[in-house]
């Protein structure tokens, strides 16, 4: 969507999508915003609660049934698991990913992470195409006059024009960029911390074949989980950002995460908004 700063401005009830890095603060800027007033839609927390909650607890039990005494209670109907995502918490969705590695170790086999890895697209194009119909009910049904897509990390990954088109049929598309002083903090925090992630078919293959001539594994059984999460991260960063950009440049607009960091209210954010198309336009 795109408009005039007087015309943001002006905009009654405003229906924002913003797009990073996992680490350049959009949902700490969500949360700056008021709750009365703004629905927080997240993604990742939709896909876990609706498109991947099966297979999740799939993923679960499967885990419980190793252990002797609980399998014999999940069999007998005893007990029953469930996964308690908030937006705050998302390690079931992170944990259904996995990593690619030695199955003793945790890891998953090639072709079931790349099985999970199908879900998650699938799940992340649904979660999105969903926004509209959030749009509405949490005005129609909730009361809200404002709403905020806090937009996984991956969808710069999706390869789906028809999501970036609805977005921005629905939305204002807002790329928060990282700036370099921020990049190697946020590639150290990932690389001491592998998490689980989404990444394009295409970039697994290429980087993958890379990465196991390197190290010198003749399979992925042999790599340890978290290693090839840490090498590949910042092949990672650098792949999204001319694509983050492409989006930004197409469709919305971009602010800087030195600019986010600097929101303390709603009228900050507002403002920063209605800058950031200013300086697009001009």
């Amino acid at each position: 969507m795109k408009m005039t700063p007087q015309q943001f401005l002006d905009w009654e009830s405003k229906s924002i999508t913003l797009l990073a890095m996992s680490g350049a603060g959009k949902t700490t800027l969500s949360a700056k915003l008021p709750r009365d007033k703004w629905f927080h839609y997240s993604g990742d927390y939709r896909i876990g609660t609706k498109y991947l909650e099966e297979p999740i607890l799939d993923n679960i039990k499967q885990q419980a049934m190793g252990v002797p005494f609980l399998r014999d209670l999940l069999k007998s109907d005893s007990i029953y698991i469930c996964s308690n995502i908030t937006v705050e918490n998302l390690s079931p969705v992170s944990s259904f990913l996995g990593k690619l590695g030695d199955p003793d170790k945790g890891g998953l086999s090639l072709s079931e992470f790349k099985r999970r890895q199908a879900l998650h697209h699938q799940a992340e194009i649904a979660a999105m195409n969903d926004v509209p119909d959030f749009i509405h009910k949490a005005e129609a049904i909730y009361g809200y006059k404002h709403f905020i897509n806090d937009a996984g990390g991956s969808v710069c990954e999706l390869d789906c024009p028809e999501v970036l088109e609805n977005l921005a049929k629905h939305t204002l598309i807002v790329y928060i960029k990282i700036p370099p002083a921020l990049e190697q903090t946020i590639i150290d925090r990932a690389k001491n911390d592998p998490k689980p992630l989404y990444y394009r078919p295409e970039f697994v293959d290429e980087k993958l074949t890379i990465f196991m001539r390197e190290r010198n594994y003749s399979s992925t059984d042999q790599i340890p989980p978290d290693e090839f999460v840490s090498w590949v991260f910042p092949e990672l960063f650098k792949a999204r950002v001319p694509r983050y950009e492409a989006i930004a440049n197409q469709y919305g607009y971009t602010i800087s995460a030195d600019e986010t960091a600097k929101v303390t209210s709603e009228d900050d954010f507002i403002r920063l908004i209605a800058e950031a198309i200013t300086r697009q336009q001009s």
